[in-house]
């Protein structure tokens, strides 16, 4: 079964490399990778919207929930699961990026962008909406880049919304005070 999967996941990925692999997506995909590293613009876009009153809900559980996302992933289901990426298995394809050291799943990128995106579509719409594309196109990318299988973007997809799903219930259990700018246990 785990080896049909991986065939399939190959098939998707040599599909990618032969039919869409051009100079510019090199340049966007490896600008992409490189940009979200760590998930470092989604913790500045959450101090940004923390900063405005009508948006500080949001930007507190943005950077909870890619926190949250970023320890399950990179320190507990990666190494627990040890799956090397399909660059690994197979060298043969050309990078446009560095060859990352970790393992391939669940992948981060997806997982921390669907994480934003989840998060904001939970509490700032407006900003939420257009990210969810944003981290689809992420997903993308890492297939693109030959760094993770389609299963390991889906499964990155999941968990970043199922991180601020669970943020977004811890949250809605504290009652956030504005005035205050301090969250309190919610009185039933």
């Amino acid at each position: 079964m785990l080896e049909s999967i991986t065939n399939l996941d190959f098939n998707v990925l040599y599909w990618i490399q032969e039919n869409l692999r051009t100079d510019w997506l090199d340049s966007i995909c490896a600008f992409l990778s490189w940009a979200f590293q760590l998930g470092i613009p989604w913790l500045i876009l959450g101090a940004v919207l923390f900063c405005f009153k009508k948006t500080r809900v949001a930007g507190v559980v943005l950077v909870s929930a890619v926190v949250l996302t970023f320890f399950f992933n990179e320190l507990a289901i990666k190494n627990a699961v040890n799956r090397e990426r399909p660059c690994t298995i197979d060298p043969t394809i050309p990078l446009a990026i560095e060859k990352p050291t970790s393992y391939s799943f669940p992948s981060g990128h997806t997982a921390s962008c669907f994480a934003a995106a989840g998060a904001l579509l939970f509490t700032y719409k407006k900003i939420g909406i257009p990210l969810v594309a944003f981290a689809v196109i992420m997903g993308f990318s890492r297939m693109y880049l030959f760094v993770h299988f389609p299963t390991d973007v889906i499964a990155g997809a999941a968990l970043g919304l199922l991180m601020a799903w669970v943020t977004v219930l811890i949250f809605r259990e504290l009652k956030y005070d504005q005035k205050l700018n301090s969250l309190t246990l919610r009185r039933k």
